[in-house]
């Protein structure tokens, strides 16, 4: 017999919410999982190619400027388009953009796996760029979402922090092993089970809703230009590098005049007027110029100046990078108890001292005496660099937090690459001279940028 109108009406009114009930079965630890998945490997692969570095010259004929490439390639299009990727996962769903961005990472990574010369190998590496691109604010989004009380969110926003962390420390053993036991098309193979994980977790995630987020293309495009131009001038020198540096200057002054007048800039040139978002921004720089530039110098220098394996050189990071999550964890609770200010301003000198220390490095120097005194600029990084992030947040208005650290981590990004284009240049003369002068300039940076935070005002 069928039931009355209003009794229709009562049962579906009662099963509707049944229909909705996917959205509130998503797993927390699940979406952590995966968030922290696609963190750790687009983290991972700043780090682990550097190692297999020699291995991919020998089987591709590449010389110093293609091995840049093929380090920048990737860090260039993760910094310049990290800037407008946010408000990019805003509009189509931080979810969504997770998905594309994993999907487009993993079948990156099978094409550099499956390069067959140099060329294929650096476009493939962009790809991975982009992907990486859209991951990173994507995945804290999920984080985010999926853990509404603010305690449970900090804790799962400083797990899928550790998976960055993590990843920087194992990324060079990971090289050298994968190197050694397979080959180097090993370091990018070893991406794709993980990136299907990542996806397959992904369906237990919340699903976020569109906003009509805008987006500056004209200034997205021109630091895109400007950026790649740059990294051009720095490694391929000579006409093409000429050309390259006038294409950047250019790019940089169409830039500054789009950010001016656009309504919403990728940009906003009012954050740097903030003397504390000023010196964040270059100490972040410093640190990134000081600590890839210097991993991507001793990288060649353990194989091609001491002819080491690649599994040896990847072990030789392991003292230095193993102290980060631990040095990561003092500077937070030092920053907790006495302000950012203090740890920076220890960490920095430390790492000053530690890149001082590596002036006295030869061609004869020994592992021991290689592994302690790396181990300083690790520990005054590692200092530096969460209290930066935290000082830069508290800067700024709350509205502004993301886009700060949008700045901040793109700069760092940037710093990072031109550290390789720039270094690479030194050593691909007299090797150990170029790398005494790679260390020097590194040293500079991070005496100009320790000097300028000490002279910020303190708190409590």
């Amino acid at each position: 017999m069928a039931l009355p109108t209003a009794d229709r009406k009562t049962r579906t009114r009662v099963q509707l919410p049944t229909a909705a009930s996917p959205e509130r079965a998503h797993s927390p630890a699940l979406t952590l999982l995966a968030a922290l998945l696609g963190f750790f490997l687009i983290t991972l692969d700043v780090s682990v190619v550097n190692v297999a570095l020699p291995s991919i010259a020998d089987s591709l004929g590449a010389g110093m400027t293609g091995l840049q490439w093929v380090v920048d390639s990737y860090t260039l299009a993760l910094a310049a388009l990290m800037l407008s990727t946010g408000a990019f996962a805003d509009r189509i769903g931080a979810t969504k953009a997770y998905g594309i961005g994993v999907a487009l990472f993993t079948a990156a990574s099978v094409a550099c796996g499956l390069a067959p010369n140099l060329a294929t190998l650096t476009g493939a590496r962009v790809v991975q760029g982009i992907g990486a691109a859209i991951v990173l604010p994507a995945s804290l989004a999920l984080v985010r979402r999926a853990f509404p009380d603010p305690a449970k969110r900090a804790r799962a926003v400083a797990a899928w922090a550790a998976g960055g962390s993590a990843a920087t420390a194992f990324g060079p053993v990971a090289g050298g092993a994968l190197t050694t036991a397979w080959d180097w098309r090993g370091i990018f193979f070893i991406n794709v089970p993980f990136g299907l994980l990542a996806l397959a977790l992904l369906l237990r995630a919340p699903r976020f809703e569109r906003r009509r987020t805008p987006l500056d293309l004209p200034g997205q495009i021109s630091a895109t230009a400007a950026l790649t131009a740059l990294a051009f001038a720095v490694i391929e020198r000579g006409t093409v590098g000429v050309l390259a540096a006038v294409v950047a200057v250019v790019s940089a002054v169409v830039f500054v005049r789009v950010e001016r007048r656009h309504e919403h800039p990728v940009v906003p040139l009012a954050l740097f007027r903030n003397r504390t978002v000023a010196v964040m921004v270059a100490t972040g720089a410093a640190v990134s110029v000081a600590f890839y530039g210097i991993v991507f110098v001793f990288s060649l220098f353990f194989q091609q100046v001491q002819g080491r394996s690649a599994l040896t050189a990847g072990l030789m990071f392991l003292p230095m990078t193993g102290l980060i999550a631990v040095s990561n964890i003092v500077a937070g609770k030092l920053a907790g108890r006495y302000g950012p200010r203090l740890p920076m301003v220890i960490g920095q000198p430390l790492a000053v001292v530690g890149l001082l220390l590596l002036l006295f490095v030869g061609e004869n120097s020994s592992t021991t005496m290689l592994a302690l005194i790396m181990m300083p600029l690790a520990i005054g990084s590692a200092l530096t660099v969460p209290p930066l992030t935290a000082a830069i947040l508290d800067a700024v208005p709350a509205e502004r937090a993301g886009l700060a650290a949008g700045v901040l981590n793109s700069a760092r990004q940037v710093a990072g690459a031109l550290s390789v284009a720039g270094f690479g240049v030194l050593i691909s003369g007299s090797f150990v001279v170029g790398l005494h002068v790679s260390v020097l300039i590194a040293a500079a940076l991070l005496a100009a940028t320790g000097t300028a935070t000490a002279l910020l005002p303190r708190r409590g």
